[in-house]
């Protein structure tokens, strides 16, 4: 893709505005948004997404617009991924439901810069390093068997890392929220509420969190406007869809495994691709490996929807029958 300077201008100022008016909504009127609210926001910004990859049709062919959807439905699915954590953050810190969608912005808005950042390191290093593709695809593996490993956290596993710890040590914290302000007034003293606290929760896990979406995504396309839309897309909603699916993340127990299958096969993906255009000495003599095959981003769309359509299935079907099963144990 030719993306001009023009159109990335065009395109971020459109994403920020649409942001800054979600911001508004949030500020104006704090509140817990309704199934029907959350609803018609989440088909929004689905629609949205959709349209703009038939965008990305009509001006640079087919295969950027599979690369766009691919990437987006991946991103997306990650950041659903990312809600199982925010649930435990949200109930750790005893955050009121009103103020929560402020928090979810605030983390969508962070989220934002650090995988601006990410994908303008990662595209600088692919342009200058193709061999980087074996990091990303061996992290990716590691982080695949891992996630297979652990499954979904809970809130008994989740731990404070350093920098939260820190945080309430070394800050003055007040004991209770004040709304939804960082900081409040007692006893004539300025102090943060645990508001702060949830924020840096909430970034510290996104952080984390781009760490392995953003070398997911760059096995999928290389494609910096691509990789940057995709990424905005699959976070923009993700608020609303946090109310919308409430408790049927408690049923998704079998996503995590489709997820690992997923970012599994992205690294292997990413592995061959860096076998056929190797230039590392100690592989192969520094030559191309000609056996290593390209996996098309066709194969590579039916693969994510299947793993996550079955994953999905699988995961309600499971919790449907063990709902059943309490309930008729119950009546005994």
């Amino acid at each position: 893709m030719d993306v001009s300077g023009l159109v990335w201008a065009g395109t971020l100022v459109a994403l920020t505005a649409v942001l800054l008016v979600d911001l508004l909504i949030i500020g104006r009127r704090p509140h817990e948004p309704s199934v029907r609210e959350s609803s018609l926001w989440v088909g929004f910004y689905v629609g949205l997404a959709l349209l703009f990859g038939a965008g990305v049709w009509l001006t640079s062919g087919a295969s950027a617009a599979g690369q766009f959807y691919t990437g987006w439905l991946t991103e997306y699915s990650l950041s659903v991924d990312n809600l199982f954590v925010f649930v435990i953050i949200m109930a750790r810190f005893g955050v009121p439901r009103q103020y929560q969608q402020k928090v979810l912005l605030v983390g969508i808005v962070l989220a934002l810069v650090m995988r601006g950042g990410f994908i303008a390191a990662g595209a600088a290093l692919i342009t200058q390093f193709s061999w980087v593709f074996y990091i990303f695809g061996a992290f990716l593996i590691y982080t695949a068997v891992n996630l297979a490993r652990q499954g979904e956290p809970d809130e008994d596993e989740f731990s404070e890392n350093l920098l939260i710890r820190w945080s309430r040590k070394a800050l003055p914290i007040s004991k209770d929220y004040d709304g939804a302000k960082l900081t409040t007034q007692v006893a004539g003293r300025r102090l943060f509420t645990p508001m702060l606290i949830v924020m840096i929760a909430i970034g510290t896990t996104d952080l984390i969190f781009a760490l392995d979406s953003i070398p997911a995504i760059f096995g999928i396309t290389q494609e910096p406007y691509l990789v940057f839309t995709a990424n905005v897309f699959a976070l923009m909603g993700l608020r609303q869809l946090y109310f919308l699916l409430g408790g049927l993340l408690d049923r998704l127990i079998y996503l995590s495994y489709g997820l690992a299958v997923v970012l599994g096969f992205i690294g292997v993906k990413l592995v061959l691709e860096a076998l056929a255009d190797n230039n590392l000495p100690f592989i192969n003599g520094g030559e191309h490996v000609g056996w290593a095959p390209h996996i098309p981003i066709w194969l590579s769309l039916l693969v994510i929807i299947g793993t996550l359509g079955i994953a999905t299935a699988a995961s309600l079907i499971k919790s449907s029958r063990d709902r059943r099963r309490e309930l008729a144990d119950a009546r005994r």
